[in-house]
């Protein structure tokens, strides 16, 4: 890698973490390729290391899907392998850069936290200068309390402890050592593994913007830490499904089940409702329909809880930085009553797509025993989504 800092500042190279999965935000792509901003979450860690004058080159760990996403590396920038953990994945980009000398500062950072500013970076370097690792923190305004199941217990002091953040800085010597010799053991950050080499690590204050992307809400809040004005556009997608009735079955709509002597047949548990929904909000997003991201031939979607189904959609929603405004749902059926299983429909929507039970609205209707819904044959559900979603 060539070296094009300037002579007065010390060259440095970051390892830049984005092989993991990040289920717990529920998106359909890993999370660091969710949309913020309009480019993917990784891209801002990426682009902000490689407009550092201090930073001359870096390793993405990333598997290949990720890579074919996110594009061209900037220069002096090149791509390892991840590992199952996180720590595997440092040791893999360190094998990487086995001919970088011991000397030279390297920054590691997890690709789900998009808000790197020079300042930190500069804060992380300049502590180098007399330490052989340095975190970024941030006080604990919160008060904390122990718990126990859903009871508060003692308070816990706040005053000695700190978030920790990333990117954290060491000699890549250092760095080494640590991973050699932690081959038994495991650690949520490298700074951990530093500190049982009985290394001191330096703090430098950190930024709020540093905020790790770790659910589908979190994209909202750095959308506003990061100052990003996102111009938006209302979308409107129409579902439509039908199934039908058949003796000994158990009968699902809307996210629920309903006693009746018939229940609905389908390929998965045939809740017309949520596939009639999810048709809608994939319809909004030009994005296919439920038969394209789960086609039926799969088996693995035999029996399939439908919520899935739903759930699939809203993180499609979610990934491209929108939401959804408003859900509506017209049952079409002689029998049974929806009535009195309507508020139970609405909240469990609403828990489903995680927004307030008021965006929810599930209505019923009958043909007046015109056709196969009149005849007691089948169910039908016309669905509405209206999103809002940030323009390209």
């Amino acid at each position: 890698m060539t070296d094009s800092a300037s002579p007065n500042t010390p060259r440095a190279t970051a390892i830049l973490l984005a092989g993991g999965q990040g289920s717990r935000a529920g998106f359909a792509v890993p999370k660091q390729l969710a949309t913020l901003g309009g480019k993917p979450v990784l891209r801002w860690s990426l682009d902000a290391f490689a407009a550092h004058p201090a930073i001359v080159g870096g390793v993405l760990v990333a598997n290949n899907d990720v890579m074919a996403a996110v594009g061209t590396l900037p220069k002096g920038w090149i791509c390892a392998d991840p590992g199952a953990e996180r720590q595997q994945s440092v040791a893999n980009a360190l094998t990487v850069l086995a001919d970088w000398d011991d000397a030279v500062p390297v920054l590691v950072h997890d690709a789900a936290r998009p808000g790197v500013t020079i300042d930190v970076v500069d804060r992380l370097l300049s502590a180098l200068d007399g330490a052989e690792a340095a975190i970024p923190t941030l006080p604990v305004p919160d008060t904390l309390v122990e718990q126990s199941g859903s009871v508060a217990g003692d308070v816990v002091d706040r005053g000695a402890l700190a978030r920790v953040q990333t990117p954290q800085a060491f000699h890549l010597g250092t760095l080494r050592r640590a991973h050699a010799q932690a081959v038994d053991t495991t650690a949520t950050d490298d700074a951990q593994l530093v500190r049982r080499l009985g290394v001191a690590v330096a703090t430098v204050p950190g930024d709020a913007r540093l905020h790790k992307l770790t659910y589908a809400e979190d994209i909202a809040i750095l959308n506003g830490l990061l100052g990003i004005e996102t111009m938006t556009r209302t979308a409107v997608g129409m579902g439509y499904d039908v199934h039908r009735l058949v003796a000994d079955k158990p009968l699902w709509i809307g996210g629920i089940e309903i006693a009746h002597s018939h229940g609905l047949e389908g390929h998965s548990d045939a809740d017309v409702g949520l596939h009639a929904l999810t048709d809608a909000i994939l319809g909004a997003l030009a994005d296919g329909d439920i038969g394209d991201h789960f086609p039926p031939s799969d088996p693995q979607w035999r029996g399939a809880a439908s919520h899935r189904f739903l759930e699939f959609a809203a993180s499609r929603v979610a990934e491209r930085g929108g939401r959804i405004d408003h859900v509506d749902l017209t049952i079409i059926a002689e029998a049974p009553k929806i009535g009195p299983h309507r508020s139970a429909m609405r909240a469990r929507i609403a828990e489903i797509l995680a927004i307030p039970v008021d965006r929810v609205s599930v209505k019923a209707t009958t043909t007046e025993r015109l056709g196969f819904t009149g005849r007691r044959e089948g169910i039908a559900v016309q669905a509405v989504a209206t999103l809002q979603l940030p323009e390209n």
